[in-house]
């Protein structure tokens, strides 16, 4: 699987309290639809897919939210493609394609949320590295 393609579509954050008394942050990833592209441009033994997603981060009790829709044109091998597309039909993503589409999901649309909760002022939902004294320094 190649990604071709990523864009945002939506971008939407509300901040709607400043107590993060019990706060916690959850997130999901919907996949909205699945589709072929046909083209002629490129020749590739590869086929085409759209995907449209939304990814949705939480924050409860109802103390933000940020969600954002998109797309992605990924290159598949025809059989994969074939099986994704068949699946889709019912609504269902084989795990073998969903595992790391969901990553691929996941990595872009945390990175622009940490942005946006920088903005915002809200924790992350992400525990970023943190540098610490070492006890064992004699420095």
């Amino acid at each position: 699987m190649k990604i071709i393609g990523f864009n945002f579509t939506k971008i939407s954050a509300e901040k709607k309290k400043d107590n993060f008394k019990d706060l916690n942050a959850n997130n999901s990833i919907n996949i909205l639809n699945i589709s072929e592209i046909k083209q002629e441009v490129i020749k590739t033994d590869e086929d085409i897919l759209a995907v449209k997603f939304s990814f949705g981060l939480d924050y409860s009790p109802d103390i933000a939210n940020i969600e954002f829709q998109g797309n992605i044109l990924l290159s598949l091998e025809q059989k994969m493609a074939k099986e994704v597309l068949k699946k889709w039909k019912s609504e269902e993503v084989p795990d073998d394609f969903k595992i790391p589409l969901f990553n691929i999901i996941f990595r872009k649309s945390s990175l622009k949320a940490l942005e946006i909760e920088d903005e915002l002022n809200l924790p992350l939902h992400i525990q970023m590295p943190a540098l610490r004294k070492s006890e064992d320094s004699k420095k």
